[in-house]
């Protein structure tokens, strides 16, 4: 070998050396000897939902809300939130088939079991709100108990949704007590959500005299409370949203039947 040649032989082995040094302060522990570690890709962040719409006053209307304009030929099926999930989806999905839109007012413990059913219901150009955390008789609760239902609800909805929901409905009662109807608007809820239709879906009577019952009752501005969760309820809702339709009644969003 040359004196040129070994010279290079020398520095080529000084690199490799420096390399090797470089390659072994880089690596983590666990990985062999002189190996890099891939970095592994950075989750990617799923696109924020837009919030939800924000409870708001309707200075025309009562603080007790049982029904809208009767100029209007609009009508709000509302839906207390609990019960199968599978039987939400279907009455979601069979209110979206006739182009209609309805009011979702939601137990809280419900949602807690079904979190995604928050993003469905809104989703699908629905009214989301609170009907309390448990479904307790909340006009017979001491004003924290009460208060505490109320809230829990809202900080549950606000949560999935980044809003309150949109209206507040007292649990296992037509009408708040005055002591409830305050410490919903403490809550944020400027009206309580009532209804001059009662369909007792709950009574399961069968799905053609829920129909029945919907339909002798429902006029123009008309709020109908209806159910999740009960089998009855799918079977009459077909029937119910083709009469409308045959009328001229809108099933719309209670916020829509308002506005």
């Amino acid at each position: 070998m040359t004196p040129t040649d070994r010279r290079a032989a020398l520095r080529a082995g000084a690199g490799l050396v420096a390399g090797s040094a470089f390659a072994a302060a880089c690596t983590p522990p666990g990985s062999p000897s002189g190996a890099v570690a891939p970095r592994a890709p950075a989750p990617a962040s799923p696109a924020p939902a837009s919030p939800a719409p924000a409870p708001r006053a309707h200075p025309r209307q009562p603080a007790q809300i049982t029904h809208g304009p009767r100029g209007r030929p609009r009508v709000a099926l509302t839906f207390h939130g609990q019960g199968d999930p599978a039987t939400a989806r279907a009455l979601l999905g069979e209110a979206e088939r006739h182009g209609a839109r309805v009011t979702v007012l939601a137990v809280g413990t419900w949602l807690e079991e079904h979190p995604a059913l928050a993003r469905r219901i809104l989703d699908g150009g629905h009214d989301l709100g609170n009907h309390t955390h448990r479904h307790l008789d909340i006009n017979t609760l001491p004003a924290p108990e009460a208060e505490r239902e109320i809230v829990a609800c809202a900080d549950l909805l606000r949560r999935l949704t980044g809003s309150i929901g949109t209206w507040f409905r007292p649990s296992r009662a037509a009408r708040a007590s005055p002591a409830v109807e305050a410490l919903a608007r403490r809550a944020g809820y400027p009206h309580v959500l009532g209804y001059d239709v009662d369909s007792l879906d709950f009574t399961s009577p069968g799905g053609p005299a829920v129909a029945r019952t919907v339909l002798d009752g429902a006029r123009n501005g008309s709020v109908v409370s209806l159910h999740f969760g009960y089998a009855d309820t799918v079977a009459a809702l077909p029937a119910v949203l083709a009469e409308l339709d045959r009328r001229g009644l809108r099933a719309v969003t209670t916020t829509e039947l308002l506005s």
